[in-house]
């Protein structure tokens, strides 16, 4: 006579994780560094340390990764960056990039 307990399953059960995305910000000549930094900082909870090295490569080349998250995630935090600039005034860009 078996238990409950005394069951065994021979199946493995295997979890796919979601698969992750990029959030990019994009250069623009118009969005100020200082801008950015606060996006950063408040969007995407990075240091001020953090948000300045992440400008700087903005600036530097062309787009800056500001991390990385599931499909949903990341997509709010590019409506969020793109609400805010729009309510400041500032054309910059978020995009996503699949991993």
């Amino acid at each position: 006579m078996s238990s409950k307990q005394d069951i065994q399953l021979d199946e493995q059960i295997s979890v796919k994780l979601p698969k992750q995305y990029k959030v990019i910000l994009l250069n623009d000549d118009y969005t100020s560094m200082e801008f950015v930094v606060e996006v950063l900082m408040e969007i995407f909870h990075k240091s001020a340390s953090q948000g300045e090295s992440i400008m700087l490569q903005i600036h530097n080349n062309g787009s800056g990764m500001c991390g990385i998250y599931s499909y949903e995630i990341a997509e709010t935090k590019a409506a969020q960056v793109h609400k805010r600039a729009r309510d400041n005034g500032f054309p910059l860009k978020a995009v996503l990039e699949g991993i």
